[in-house]
């Protein structure tokens, strides 16, 4: 009773060999995001990271929290049936450690991790004071 492709060795099963250019088409590479360099611990100097989180630019509409402020930003989009240029805009909670901004302020935000229920952004500079 032999199956067909392995043999059986003592109780054990044996895989057919697979050709080396077959076992090297299926293996995956892995993805880099780094430079290649010298490792994070090493003398020199550390590799590049790429920044994946997002920027806005927005105009500051509330500020009456302690430490947040409501930015509403404004994104141009086209229409997909109407082929009409739209605006939409999105509220973002901004964390804002000094209460530095004001209502009207421009400002850019950056992307972060969940600070509080409705807070993932983080005030990054004011670009532009009110009038």
């Amino acid at each position: 009773m032999s199956e067909q492709g392995s043999t059986t060795v003592s109780g054990a099963t044996e895989q057919p060999a697979v050709a080396p250019a077959v076992a090297a088409a299926t293996a995956s590479p892995v993805p880099t995001t780094r430079s290649p360099g010298p490792p994070a611990g090493a003398e020199g100097a550390a590799p590049e990271r790429i920044d994946r989180r997002k920027v806005r630019e927005g105009t500051v509409v509330s500020q009456s929290m302690d430490k947040t402020a409501v930015v509403a930003v404004v994104e141009r989009v086209r229409h997909p049936r109407y082929a009409k240029t739209v605006q939409r805009t999105k509220r973002l909670y901004v964390h804002d450690e000094q209460n530095t901004v004001a209502v009207g302020d421009r400002v850019r935000v950056a992307e972060t991790r969940p600070l509080s229920k409705l807070k993932r952004w983080r005030l990054v500079e004011i670009v532009e004071r009110a009038r």
